[in-house]
């Protein structure tokens, strides 16, 4: 018997026997559904929460600051511009050479004056009318390497100098709630840095104002500061401040042309190595990954839980499978013992049952699957609603195109295997003993 023949056997015993295929495939699609949900769900669960405690950022990400000068290797290189202490674009290339590091973003932040407009929303305006604040600028052509998350609105355009985007801490200082950021989308706020200038034995300043539009809130971690805005911003800024003749201790100025560094690693497994290689260099740094690691190993675990929850529903209905195959057994003496006898060889037997049950499974696997992604799904728009409803960010729950895989291929060999003993007792029949039983 070719495998074409088979095949076409198996195919029409199913189809013979359309009401109880049906039900067992039913079985296995209700298992692999079960299965598929609880993975997605478990998975997406995860990946938000490690997403949230990154801030929206790459989980991957470290922190970089420049490290206070040691004294005797301050002697050796006489503190010179572009040295290893100085947190410039040398040490940005030097950090982007260093194995297993995949991207390594600048971060300058300047001290400005904040001016909400008049015509700001909310209670009333800060009093006085005017505040202090840090400006975070950034590279923003790919934020998805910053660990920056947009509340509502958008980022500033890359190289933007008219477009800023605010936290909820600037929320607050206007009299607004934070749950409603999209309040303070389009209006407008003047900033500029202060120059300080010793005139009269008086330090006065003057600023390099700005009218920029708040176009976005967001909560961020690339460096403390209220307003996020693109770097070229920030670089003016800071180039504009450093030009000043007075005390400017109040502005924070530093020689040190980037902030810090927003460093990602090629995996959450490789943060600890590029740490310990960026700090031989002469750096700070600083990383979730210890927070991270044991949220991973608690998820780790709820993920195994349900994960066997949905194995074992997909175990009972393989049993249904072997039972029915059983059954089939029985009712099929006959037509077992004339195949038998026109020359069908044991393994052609073992074959035929064996593609049945692979059928089943497959089928039922794919129903299943897809079922479960439409399952998880729902679940997600649910939770989208609650957590919006919190003011909270939203998760993401695309098609794992891999735990789709994955619940097929589990459904099929675990139906080929339930289905093993009846295809075995049907294979060792004798011949003789089938036409004349039946």
């Amino acid at each position: 018997m070719s495998p074409k023949d088979a095949f076409a056997l198996a195919v029409k015993e199913v189809i013979r026997r359309l009401g109880r295929s049906v039900l067992t495939l039913l079985a296995v699609a209700l298992a692999a559904c079960l299965l598929t949900a609880l993975v997605l769900i478990s998975r997406t669960a995860e990946t938000e929460v490690l997403r949230q405690l990154a801030k929206g950022g790459p989980l991957a990400s470290i922190k970089v600051a420049a490290a206070a000068p040691d004294p005797s290797q301050l002697a050796n290189d006489n503190a010179r511009p572009g040295s290893p202490r100085d947190l410039g674009p040398q040490a940005a290339r030097a950090i982007g050479r260093l194995p297993d590091v995949a991207s390594v973003v600048p971060v300058i932040t300047s001290r400005m004056i904040f001016v909400p407009s008049a015509g700001a929303p909310g209670a009333g305006r800060p009093e006085p009318s005017y505040f202090f604040d840090t400006a975070v600028g950034a590279d923003l052509r790919d934020p998805s390497l910053l660990p920056i998350s947009v509340l509502a609105g958008r980022l500033p355009a890359p190289g933007s100098l008219t477009e800023v985007a605010v936290t909820p801490g600037y929320l607050e200082r206007l009299r607004l709630d934070p749950a409603e950021p999209e309040k303070v989308l389009g209006a407008e706020l003047e900033m500029g840095p202060p120059r300080v200038f010793d005139e009269l034995e008086e330090q006065t300043f003057r600023a390099l104002w700005q009218r920029t539009e708040i176009v976005g809130v967001v909560a961020q971690e690339a460096a403390p500061g209220g307003i996020v805005t693109s770097i070229e911003h920030t670089r003016r800024a800071q180039r504009w401040s450093a030009a000043s003749d007075g005390d400017t201790g109040e502005l924070e100025l530093s020689n040190s042309p980037y902030t810090g560094l927003v460093v990602v690693a090629d995996g959450l497994d490789r943060i600890g190595k590029v740490r310990r290689q960026i700090t031989d260099i002469g750096y700070s740094t600083s990383a979730p990954e210890n927070l991270i690691a044991s949220v991973q190993r608690y998820l780790n675990v709820v993920e195994i839980v349900l994960t066997a929850i949905g194995s074992i529903a997909l175990v009972i209905a393989c049993l249904g499978i072997a039972n029915a195959l059983l059954a089939a057994v029985r009712e099929r003496r006959r037509e077992i013992g004339v195949l038998k006898a026109i020359g069908a060889r044991d393994r052609d037997i073992l074959f035929v049952f064996l593609i049945e049950a692979s059928l089943l499974g497959a089928l039922g696997g794919v129903l299943g699957s897809l079922g479960g992604w439409a399952a998880a799904s729902a679940v997600g728009i649910v939770v989208n609603s609650y957590l919006t409803a919190q003011g909270l960010l939203g998760l993401h729950l695309g098609p794992s195109w891999g735990v789709l895989l994955l619940g097929v291929l589990g459904s099929t060999l675990l139906a080929s295997v339930a289905g093993a003993v009846p295809a075995l007792k049907a294979a060792r029949l004798p011949a003789r003993e089938a036409v004349s039983e039946s």
